[in-house]
């Protein structure tokens, strides 16, 4: 994936408007400035979908909708349930949180079907499934055995992190890595071309964001749009930023 312009950029981003505390007017001001960036979408939590699609129609800012999110606790019949509904509700793409306790446990049987029947409804609908590993959560050998499900069960994308995977240490304080090079690494490795790779979590930066997409990822998760696009400006990058609406809500990726 060769990055050129500012458009170019944008395009690889998935603006962030997740956040709990996350209001309506957030919503309303992140969505005009995904609008204006030309982010390829603007993601957001499930109620949000219908004023989100209200928000971008006409322009090449598509909605993208978590579901389970952000601990891929819901039973498999209400992840299916979502999926279906943030789909018919405008969201071309979807974000799911695979079953970590699952993974964990060793049940890839489970695994597997959970995401299978998730990617089966959202397809049907003509959109597109990403599934969150969490990977801050997981060993190695259980990150390149989801690489391997969702590549049989061809989903579109297999993406690091929520954003909000703390680990609790020893010391009782939260610690969050997200989207690290070598994990980005390894599920490039053990995907299939086909199966594209989403970064989130802790890419805000230009060069995060340019290091990441050496290494072959071509979507990223991130709140920090404008920062990102205003250094690509400042080094160069052609194009024009039109930044309308605000990233000054709540903090996420």
């Amino acid at each position: 994936m060769k990055i050129q312009t500012l458009a170019d950029i944008a395009r690889t981003i998935d603006h962030s408007l997740l956040h709990p505390t996350l209001s309506d007017d957030d919503l309303k001001k992140g969505c005009e400035l995904s609008k204006s960036c030309g982010t390829a979408t603007a993601c957001v939590k499930p109620y949000h979908v219908p004023l989100a699609r209200e928000l971008l129609a006409g322009s090449s800012t598509a909605v993208c909708a978590v579901i389970g999110f952000p601990h891929g606790n819901s039973t498999t019949g209400i992840k299916v349930a979502e999926a279906e509904a943030v789909s018919l509700g405008g969201a071309t793409e979807v974000d799911m949180v695979a079953n970590v306790g699952k993974v964990k446990s060793g049940d890839w049987e489970y695994v597997a079907r959970d995401i299978r029947l998730v990617n089966e409804v959202v397809v049907a609908q003509g959109g597109i499934l990403k599934v969150i590993f969490e990977n801050d959560f997981l060993t190695e050998s259980e990150i390149i055995r989801l690489c391997e499900i969702c590549s049989e069960v061809r989903v579109a994308f297999v993406k690091t992190s929520t954003g909000y995977g703390f680990v609790k240490g020893a010391d009782g304080k939260y610690s969050y890595k997200g989207a690290t090079l070598e994990h980005l690494k390894l599920m490039r490795a053990h995907c299939p071309p086909e199966v594209q790779i989403k970064a989130a979590g802790g890419v805000r930066t230009l060069d995060e964001l340019l290091a990441v997409v050496d290494v072959g990822v071509t979507r990223i998760g991130a709140t920090a749009t404008v920062a990102i696009l205003e250094e690509a400006a400042k080094r160069g990058y052609p194009g024009q930023l039109q930044f309308k609406g605000s990233s000054s809500g709540p903090g996420g990726y």
